[in-house]
């Protein structure tokens, strides 16, 4: 272990470089950087739907929300063109046969079906399914996640029903949950109820009677 590190605070390596005076420290603390030519490693903000969840508590509209420089014209800016990349992926995967169309049709479908119906009952209030589709981890769960074959149904009715399941809890996470993104839960949510959608989908062998026949 290393007991002298965890106690005391680590000062960042630009700074550690040499020791502050009175000073720089103050320059530091209210100025934000030691050198006047600093630039950014990074930047961080709320996501989208972290975006739209907290202006919603806030008494906003949808649109008011998102006049908000985060947002582009389908979901964030930048969130929606890493979206599209990752459909061109998942559309490469079902055109080589790795994963099955089941699950990211249903999954898309059961997000994007109840989204529209809120939305046009009152898009004041309401994502639209376009920005559910395009926001977050849609797109990445339905190719990459959603489709793991271990975890995942491997009945092609229970695909059906396992990415339903996956679309409808993350709307219903998104829009009345305290997460903004909702994906993972969703998908590990069904991942529990996969032995039971196979017992109840799997398919009849040839040949089998009925309990009645």
């Amino acid at each position: 272990s290393f007991p002298a590190y965890m106690t005391h605070w680590v000062a960042p390596s630009p700074i550690a470089e040499h020791s502050l005076g009175l000073l720089e420290s103050i320059k530091v603390i209210f100025g934000g950087s030691l050198m006047e030519h600093d630039l950014f490693d990074s930047m961080t903000m709320a996501t989208p739907l972290d975006s739209i969840k907290t202006g919603l508590t806030q008494h906003k509209t949808i649109d008011e929300i998102r006049s908000g420089a985060v947002f582009g014209s389908l979901g964030g800016v930048g969130w929606e063109w890493v979206a599209n990349w990752y459909a061109l992926g998942g559309f490469y995967l079902l055109y080589k046969r790795v994963i099955s169309w089941r699950i990211p049709v249903a999954l898309i479908l059961a997000l994007g079906v109840p989204a529209g119906i809120f939305y046009l009952s009152n898009p004041d209030h309401f994502a639209s399914p376009v920005f559910h589709i395009f926001s977050g981890g849609a797109i990445l769960g339905a190719f990459f996640i959603a489709t793991d074959p271990v975890s995942g149904s491997a009945t092609p009715r229970g695909r059906v029903i396992f990415g339903a399941g996956v679309g409808l809890l993350t709307f219903i996470i998104r829009t009345w949950g305290g997460y903004p993104d909702a994906i993972a839960f969703s998908v590990l949510l069904m991942n529990m109820a996969t032995p039971l959608i196979d017992h109840y989908t799997k398919p009849r062998v040839f040949g089998q009677r009925g309990h009645h026949g």
